[in-house]
């Protein structure tokens, strides 16, 4: 069982949280902190940074759903019963399915866990199943599944919250490189509470808060057992929102700061999708590294406030693709030194700006793709700069650091029975 540290509070009540047109609604009054992640003896290496989390907080958000638990009054004397409602804006059909504009959030109230000495009992659990490789809103459905038994080395989490990352579109899609056998519950991020553990498990207790160590749990659902290797914990006084995207974001931008290049205070670095989690991520961590920061932007309505956001967590200059084109920017860089470090998110014509500001013998990483069009280098720019092209996916990362190669979603469905 991995650790990581806690950080500063603040409060908040009720509340949707919205990123990139995401929607999660987090239930009752939570206490969330904001500070330091120190993550210790994990692959992440997310080492003495900070990483403050800047998404759009409204009230009593319904633009999505969520699954809870209600609990009648017949039900409050038989703790094992429970039903589960789906809370939506609209009728009942769209909620069975993930639309990529809508965050499905899992919270519920878990009665007591029953004791671990072979009791025969079942419990459902409210999970979403891609079922095959196609659109996503036609992929899967929201299913009962019967809960697994507790084995000696297992724990049972509840999960509180499980936001939609590309990847997991992606991986529905079939167009990832961890694909698992389908039916298979949906979901690589998310963070739940623990409910109960085995004999065996002593890394952990009930009540902690968990996130997955490894991509491929299935996090799109009410509650699961899980080995405790395939779990890590972290402190559950952090925003709610900061446990639940931890895993890869901010470990994503953290490794590819450090691994490509040898970055020193004041050297610079360059990247578009600066507004993405990632790109937030690595806007603070750069900082308190003494690194200074070009974010590209789409242009948008909203660009001014946008800037002022990115600027409030560290970022030093602030510019537009249509900026990035123009020769004005050669002055720019008289006075800032050239990136010798890439960020790339985007692809296309993004990507080729990128490159063409880079310092001689620098390295663009990509790290996604989302407008979906090639990483394009001319022969001058390799030839004559020297520019080096990297790639990079965390999770291969974590399997090449990891003893035995990680463990994969080996557990996802393994005691999942249909309900």
């Amino acid at each position: 069982m991995q650790h990581i540290s806690r950080g500063n509070s603040c409060h908040t009540t009720e509340l949707g949280w919205t990123h990139n047109r995401h929607t999660i609604l987090l239930g009752p009054t939570h206490t969330l902190h904001r500070g330091r992640h120190d993550t210790r003896r994990t692959p992440h290496a997310f080492m003495h940074t900070t990483f403050t989390p800047t998404y759009s907080w409204t009230h009593n958000t319904h633009s999505t759903f969520s699954c809870t638990s209600l609990r009648t009054h017949s039900q409050a004397h038989n703790p094992l019963s429970t039903r589960s409602h789906i809370q939506h804006s609209r009728h009942r059909e769209q909620a069975r399915h993930v639309r990529s504009s809508n965050t499905p959030t899992f919270f519920r109230d878990t009665p007591p866990a029953p004791g671990l000495g072979g009791a025969n009992w079942v419990r459902p659990t409210r999970a979403y199943l891609p079922e095959s490789r196609s659109r996503v809103r036609r992929a899967g459905r929201l299913k009962n599944l019967e809960l697994a038994a507790v084995g000696g080395s297992d724990v049972h989490v509840k999960m509180l919250a499980a936001p939609i990352n590309p990847s997991d579109i992606n991986m529905i899609q079939g167009n990832y490189g961890l694909l698992p056998q389908l039916p298979a519950v949906g979901g690589n991020e998310g963070v739940g509470q623990v409910v109960a553990v085995g004999s065996g498990v002593t890394g952990v207790k009930p009540g902690d808060w968990v996130i997955p160590a490894n991509p491929g749990l299935g996090t799109w659902r009410t509650e699961a057992v899980f080995g405790e290797e395939e779990l890590i914990t972290v402190p559950s006084d952090i925003p709610l929102q900061s446990a639940a995207t931890l895993g890869v974001n901010p470990c994503t931008a953290y490794r590819m700061l450090v691994d490509f290049e040898r970055l020193r205070p004041g050297d610079s670095i360059i990247q578009n999708a600066s507004n993405s989690g990632v790109g937030q991520a690595v806007i603070q961590i750069a900082a308190a590294r003494g690194l200074r920061t070009i974010n590209v932007l789409r242009d948008r309505p909203d660009l001014q406030k946008l800037t002022d956001r990115l600027k409030n967590l560290g970022a030093n200059h602030v510019v537009t693709e249509e900026e990035l084109r123009k020769p004005e920017m050669k002055s720019f860089f008289k006075d800032v030194p050239q990136p010798r470090l890439a960020l790339n998110c985007v692809g296309g014509k993004s990507s080729t700006e990128l490159l063409r500001h880079l310092a001689p013998g620098g390295t663009m990483v990509t790290y996604g793709g989302m407008a979906k069009q090639p990483v394009i280098a001319s022969v001058s720019q390799l030839i004559f700069k020297d520019l080096k092209l990297r790639g990079f996916w965390l999770s291969q990362w974590k399997k090449d650091h990891s003893p035995g190669g990680g463990n994969f979603g080996s557990r996802r469905l393994k005691d999942d029975k249909r309900a």
